[in-house]
């Protein structure tokens, strides 16, 4: 019985963390129609977060969160907010120069980088295996921009390679900065208001606020909230509680995967065998880091054992 129900739990765990991963792949899909129908990037992000912090909020209020956070929390969630948005911006911005599926798989790189801060500045201990990924992780970018290259422009390149900087950012912070002790379905809504504020004075200061085109264009942007956003950020919670984070930080590689997909079949963006094998080079380097991660966890000692451990030792002395 005992087996049947950590099968299940298995079986619940991989399947959220599948539709987190991939929901978020799912971002080109709806937004490359919204620009092409003639709205501002400004316009779309607001909207996205906007709907997001709304249908957020309603799951909170259903699953009766306190909203309140204590004042020194306020700062980090603000400076988090920003870097999640402006992960969103240049996201969106970088499908106006490169295909939606290089810019994922560009942008998915962050794991990567997420060590190499923690080494440089968290003092985690050096591991060649993080530096083989990382060599790993470039080539696999370069040979992946390479096939495309008629298509590929260096801003473009540029521009997705910044969210690997505010994205890292943003995921060292929810564990280094007190935001860390606040709910996490609390912390998303924080984040998706504050996005959407930012971009409400974003837009004013560009391109205004644009009306939204088409019914069919709404229906789009509520699918931009609803599936890569709240679904996906909901689904990543779920998977983490039932198969932990290091499996469903491996199961993450479905995300460039789906938008190199969408961008083929939906886009007509071009792909062969060299691009797949772009692909897995980068999917292979995060797989790397994340297991290299696993393990060094599996083998620091807990320390209520080692706090244990140490009183038998002195009692030892004792007798």
């Amino acid at each position: 019985m005992s087996m049947t129900l950590d099968t299940l739990k298995s079986f619940k765990g991989i399947s959220y963390a599948l539709i987190s991963s991939g929901t978020f792949g799912l971002i080109p899909l709806f937004s490359i129609p919204l620009l092409g129908e003639g709205m501002s990037q400004a316009s779309v992000l607001f909207y996205r977060f906007l709907i997001s912090a709304i249908l957020m909020g309603s799951i909170c209020l259903l699953r009766k969160k306190d909203f309140r956070i204590d004042r020194k929390h306020m700062l980090p969630v603000v400076v988090l907010s920003l870097f999640y948005a402006s992960t969103s911006l240049l996201l969106l911005f970088s499908y106006s120069y490169i295909p939606s599926g290089i810019s994922t798989t560009i942008h998915f790189l962050y794991p990567i980088l997420v060590s190499i801060i923690m080494v440089a500045f968290f003092k985690e201990k050096k591991s060649t295996i993080l530096f083989l990924a990382a060599a790993l992780s470039v080539i696999g970018v370069l040979v992946l921009c390479w096939t495309d290259a008629a298509n590929v422009k260096f801003a473009g390149v540029l521009i997705a390679a910044a969210t690997i900087i505010t994205y890292s950012t943003y995921i060292v912070g929810l564990n280094q900065t007190s935001a860390s002790k606040i709910d996490a379905e609390v912390l998303t809504f924080y984040v998706l208001f504050l996005g959407a504020c930012l971009f409400f004075i974003f837009a004013l200061a560009t391109t205004g606020i644009g009306t939204i085109p088409s019914f069919p264009a709404f229906g789009r942007l509520f699918l931009l909230a609803l599936l890569p956003t709240v679904v996906s950020d909901l689904t990543l919670i779920l998977a983490v509680k039932n198969i932990g984070s290091t499996v469903t930080s491996i199961l993450g590689s479905m995300e460039p995967v789906v938008a190199v997909l969408v961008g083929v079949f939906y886009f007509s963006e071009h792909f062969d065998i060299v691009s797949l094998a772009g692909i897995t080079l980068i999917i292979t380097s995060v797989i790397m880091v994340v297991v290299r991660s696993s393990k060094k966890k599996e083998l620091e000692p807990i320390p209520q054992l080692v706090k244990h451990h140490n009183t038998d030792e002195r009692h030892k002395h004792d007798f």
